[in-house]
């Protein structure tokens, strides 16, 4: 099959996903309606900060970055490279197409960097003009961001299933489609928050001894289990307690245990 026709059957696939899942007109503000990116801007707001405001401009304990906005985008400073992938800066991109305007301090560079050199600096200006201007305005666009959240699993979704093994490309692409389609809209919110909080599992150096986190490997956790919403969580809770015990040491990631599962579990519809 030529080069031109598998990239066009590919992009027609990913448009049919799309459709499917939403049901709604084409562009990006009908396909997700104003009312469900509010939605899904609160859960993720509350999956990363439950909810608290302060948390908008947050950096942990035993990390080399600070975490902003209600889904927590990663900012490195220039030169830094981890093995994370660094979102924040793509989110003020996409806030630009989106013609939002920028507190001042970020408008000088079309790529900005994190200006705090560690922790401790970071902390120390919680309370300074520069930083409460930046929580009130990812406060103000959370809705714009949990819509970043849902473009980038657009532009990545089939990526995943090209990742797999020509005979699991199908099998894949049915997990995806189905856990899509699943509870409406619990189903399109569990892809698309878990590619957002573990990434897509794409990434060799995102690994701890050889082995992702990402929403790659739940999907390959699911390839010989029907597709379902509980089994999603199931297999989630499989790879990051996998992760959990491959981690080096002195990261301590068992502290976080409590709240993934906790996480993975909003992601199943009330019961009452």
């Amino acid at each position: 099959m030529p080069i031109h026709s598998e990239k066009l059957i590919s992009t027609l696939r990913s448009l049919l996903l799309i459709l499917l899942w939403f049901s709604l007109p084409l562009s990006a503000q009908e396909r997700f309606q104003a009312a469900q990116f509010d939605w899904l801007g609160k859960q993720v707001f509350h999956n990363e900060c439950r909810s608290k405001p302060a948390c908008l401009t947050s950096w942990n304990i035993g990390e080399d970055f600070p975490s902003l906005g209600i889904g927590h985008f990663i900012w490195y400073r220039t030169g830094q490279q981890e093995i994370f992938e660094e979102t924040f800066p793509q989110l003020l991109l996409f806030l630009r197409e989106r013609q939002v305007k920028l507190p001042s301090w970020l408008q000088n560079s079309a790529d900005p960097d994190n200006p705090w050199p560690n922790r401790a600096t970071f902390n120390a200006v919680q309370q300074s003009k520069q930083m409460r201007e930046l929580r009130t305005f990812l406060l103000a666009t959370s809705s714009l961001q949990a819509e970043f959240i849902v473009s980038r699993f657009a532009q990545i979704q089939d990526e995943i299933v090209s990742s797999f093994k020509p005979t699991d490309r199908d099998k894949a692409q049915q997990i995806i489609q189905g856990l899509a389609t699943e509870q409406p809209p619990f189903g399109q919110y569990a892809l698309i928050d878990y590619l957002h909080f573990k990434g897509a599992g794409l990434n060799p150096e995102e690994q701890y001894r050889g082995m992702g986190w990402g929403l790659k490997q739940v999907v390959v956790e699911m390839l010989d289990k029907e597709i379902s919403l509980n089994q999603f969580v199931d297999a989630g809770i499989k790879v990051l307690d996998r992760r959990i015990s491959n981690a080096p040491i002195e990261r301590s990631e068992a502290r976080w245990r409590e709240g993934w599962h906790n996480r993975l579990t909003s992601y199943l519809p009330p019961t009452n």
